[in-house]
């Protein structure tokens, strides 16, 4: 039975780290180990940790270094399959079975998205899981259609993500998941999402993170395309890009988007290097939503 390492991480966050972690306890797969990456936490998070739940691996960040702060916890992963989620999300008790008999059943598949449901909202009388199903029912597939995945939930075979670089460290925040997706499917796997593995996340109604969100996709979204495509393809959603900048800031009445842009152009020299563009059909059929970057403020 293959070790599964389930990688968190977390930033003053301290009740939904808890709940995650008690969660984590009725996973009904006994090969795993459990690293927590603390993110600089101020609010007892991290000692917590210590506390309550020896049996996790916790590494501690002295500042909040943005999804940099994951690949610590993936670079120390010893499991031949790593699960991501977010500081308030978990998967369910069946789960990462689930997921690891599908990774053995296909050796293309590269990364198990998960069925990630609002922990408040989707199953309001009780939080089950779906049964089983075999790899056909359960995957969701089209013919001309890439997909990503939800960091929140999510399966990854551990050499290969650590072959295609792990995360994006120079994003910092937002759209580190769909730049690995290129990566993942440029190098010939793929992402497959499954109803019947699943986990809870707990979405909040409220934008938690005021200008972040915005600034973060739309900057990001620059170098997405600047990394992933071929020149001409790269150009034709540069120009685009800008238009919605400037579009969106005077219909919203923002300068968010502006800024975004121009600190995409002034701070390129950190994505220099790391152009490799993905082969044409990937470009064309991996689905990037552009447009939903520039609705924050509607």
């Amino acid at each position: 039975m293959p070790l599964v390492s389930i990688v968190m991480l977390c930033w003053n966050r301290l009740e939904d780290v808890r709940e995650s972690l008690t969660r984590i306890r009725l996973i009904e797969y006994p090969e795993l180990e459990v690293i927590v990456v603390d993110n600089g936490s101020t609010d007892g998070t991290p000692e917590m940790i210590e506390r309550e739940f020896p049996e996790v691996r916790l590494l501690r960040m002295t500042e909040n270094i943005g999804i940099a702060a994951y690949n610590r916890g993936f670079e120390r992963a010893r499991g031949e399959y790593l699960v991501i989620i977010d500081d308030d999300s978990f998967p369910a008790p069946k789960a990462i079975g689930r997921m690891v008999r599908k990774f053995e059943r296909d050796p293309d598949l590269g990364v198990v998205a998960f069925d990630v449901r609002n922990f408040y909202h989707y199953d309001e009388v009780a939080q089950v899981e779906e049964p089983e199903s075999s790899a056909k029912d359960s995957s969701a597939t089209a013919a001309h259609y890439y997909m990503s995945f939800n960091g929140a939930g999510v399966g990854i075979r551990t050499n290969l993500f650590r072959r295609v670089g792990f995360y994006p460290e120079e994003f910092f925040l937002y759209n580190n998941e769909m730049d690995s997706a290129f990566r993942i499917w440029d190098a010939g796997y793929r992402i497959e999402f499954h109803s019947d593995v699943v986990a809870y996340h707990k979405y909040s109604p409220v934008n938690r993170t005021s200008w972040r969100a915005p600034y973060y996709y739309v900057r990001n979204a620059f170098w997405l395309v600047w990394k992933n495509y071929p020149a001409p393809m790269a150009l034709r959603l540069t120009r685009s890009l800008l238009f919605k900048c400037v579009h969106a800031s005077l219909e919203q009445r923002t300068w968010i988007y502006l800024k975004a842009m121009r600190d995409a152009f002034r701070q390129a020299n950190l994505i220099q290097g790391k152009r490799k563009p993905v082969r044409e059909e990937i470009a064309l059929n991996l689905r990037v939503p552009y447009d939903v970057f520039f609705t924050f403020y509607r």
